[in-house]
């Protein structure tokens, strides 16, 4: 039996919460998946895990067993990082947790660079529509990196490696301006459609603005009537380019669109808030060099022109 390859079907299935995501995620079958976390088990003398038809959980011996077995994978990884540092022939898979938005306006973009920089790193990219800091936060250690924005003044209770800072900005198409008319000062805001994100804190009919200034102090809060609520930055940004309204975005997002003139920024120079895109990883004290490698090129990238 490959010890090894047991210890890390069985975290596979652990931390996927059944054999098929395991499965999946391992590009195993899920017979081998199943027939390997059953010889664990027999070959050990105790049973990891409790099976039903739609859930799988751990038994008090295999919480037990998982934390010893993180540890012993961790050293193997380091281990092997170690080596292929220093051969600088990186390879590998990097799990990446990432919103919608990031993964369309940021991943995608330099896939092409970094796969030219390092063509054996693979990119596992988990796409999902991340709500809140401490939400992302709890899922972060089921990954090598998670990709996620927080206002100023995020206080991280993980490992959080800040990348890039924008301003939110309001923003219009000009075929709405045209027809709508400009709003001169922030209370006009009330007058026109407003496009908004749905947030936790209830404030959706709310537009609340700030003199750009650091730190940010003194918000203007207008009544709006929302034409339009969203949870998802990419289909604000498409309604937005299509004439529906008026909308914060983040001014990295919008820069090429303001540039060419689709996009027309409205009440320059208020903004809606300032966000850091971080970086946060897992709490443990070994980062594998593949990792290290697309961090490093990460902030890079967004410290360039395209960020």
């Amino acid at each position: 039996m490959d010890r090894l390859l047991t210890m890390r079907v069985f975290q596979a299935v652990a931390d996927e919460g059944g054999f098929s995501a395991a499965a999946r995620r391992l590009e195993l079958s899920v017979s081998t998946v199943t027939r390997l976390v059953a010889d664990l088990e027999q070959y050990l003398g105790v049973r990891l895990l409790q099976r039903t038809t739609r859930h799988v959980a751990l038994t008090d011996a295999g919480e037990v067993y998982l934390q010893r077995v993180r540890g012993i994978l961790d050293e193997v990884e380091e281990a092997f990082g170690m080596a292929q540092a220093q051969t600088g022939n990186l390879s590998g898979a990097v799990r990446i947790l990432v919103s919608p938005v990031f993964a369309e306006h940021l991943l995608a973009p330099l896939l092409l660079a970094f796969r030219a920089r390092h063509p054996k790193i693979v990119l596992d990219v988990f796409v999902d529509a991340l709500r809140e800091a401490r939400e992302a936060e709890a899922m972060a250690r089921d990954y090598d990196i998670l990709l996620m924005g927080a206002r100023q003044g995020y206080d991280a209770n993980v490992v959080a490696r800040p990348l890039v800072t924008t301003d939110g900005v309001l923003c219009a198409s000009a075929a709405y301006l045209e027809a709508h008319g400009v709003p001169r000062q922030p209370q006009d805001l009330a007058q026109h459609h407003c496009l908004m994100r749905r947030t936790s804190d209830g404030r959706s009919g709310v537009a609340r603005l700030y003199l750009p200034q650091e730190p940010l102090v003194d918000p203007v809060d207008v009544a709006v009537v929302s034409a339009f609520t969203v949870n998802h930055t990419g289909t604000l940004l498409r309604a937005t380019l299509e004439g529906a309204g008026i909308s914060a975005l983040p001014l990295s997002l919008v820069a090429e669109h303001l540039a060419d003139g689709r996009l027309q920024r409205v009440l320059a120079p208020w903004i809606t808030g300032r966000f850091t895109l971080y970086a946060v990883l897992p709490s443990r004290k070994f980062m594998p060099a593949r990792v290290r490698a697309f961090l490093d090129f990460l902030s890079e990238y967004t410290q360039g022109p395209q960020g």
